[in-house]
């Protein structure tokens, strides 16, 4: 019978979600990189886990917890099942979504000289570092045309010589062919600014390369409010 048609079936104020979803969907398609808002986003992502329903208050919820869209995609699995609603299928939709972001920025930065596309660079850090909450040391080596040999991840914890020893820095770049680096580590405060031991380890290293013929062309510097470079400020 005709009252009996799903659109019909509806109670007056309920959630509506096939139709909510379609028009999601649509606006999607047809709007651009903006059509959608943040916990927009969430809704779609999280749309593949659960196969009814409504999922706005879930993705709300989620970025009330974490702060933002990428700290959500960037929360570890474990922080993501606390928040209550969250199952398997959704925390795997979140992190396929942020594996593939980092995917995407990686690839942006491999294939063009590191120096030439150095907004691409720091989009490729800031997705992979800024919300990290230990203190992670990577050293970028480039070759003769400043494209990337390595992405080596030298350890995790303050940036010193107790973490990070500039002759070793400097070995493996001769180790593999690297003519330049770049030195790159993240504050968990969220708050970019350079400490003493970020310079005085900065100057060492710069200083060794020197010596024995690889440049350092940066140290970067990555928190969630933004990024600072220790060459732009004069330090290197």
């Amino acid at each position: 019978m005709a009252g009996d048609s799903p659109e019909q079936a509806v109670p007056e104020g309920a959630h509506d979600g096939a139709g909510h979803r379609a028009r999601l969907r649509q606006r999607l398609l047809e709007g651009g990189a903006e059509a959608l808002a943040d916990y927009e986003v969430l809704e779609f992502l999280l749309f593949g886990a659960s196969a009814r329903g409504d999922t706005k208050p879930l993705a709300k919820a989620l970025l009330q917890r974490f702060g933002s869209l990428s700290a959500v995609l960037n929360a570890e699995p474990g922080a993501l099942r606390q928040v209550k609603g969250m199952g398997e299928a959704g925390i795997g939709a979140v992190k396929i979504a942020a594996l593939a972001a980092r995917r995407m920025a990686r690839s942006e930065v491999r294939e063009k000289p590191v120096l030439a596309s150095w907004h691409a660079l720091l989009d490729y850090l800031a997705i992979d570092m800024a919300h990290l909450t230990v203190e992670r040391v990577r050293v970028l080596y480039l070759d003769t045309r400043n494209r990337l040999i390595l992405d080596h991840h030298v350890g995790d914890g303050s940036i010193d010589e107790a973490a990070i020893h500039p002759r070793e820095v400097i070995r493996r770049g001769l180790d593999i062919g690297a003519s330049a680096l770049i030195l790159v580590h993240n504050h968990p405060s969220g708050n970019p600014e350079p400490s003493r031991a970020d310079i005085q380890v900065t100057q060492r290293i710069a200083e060794a390369g020197r010596l024995l013929g690889i440049t350092v062309h940066d140290h970067v510097i990555v928190g969630r409010e933004g990024h600072v470079s220790l060459r732009a400020k004069g330090l290197i």
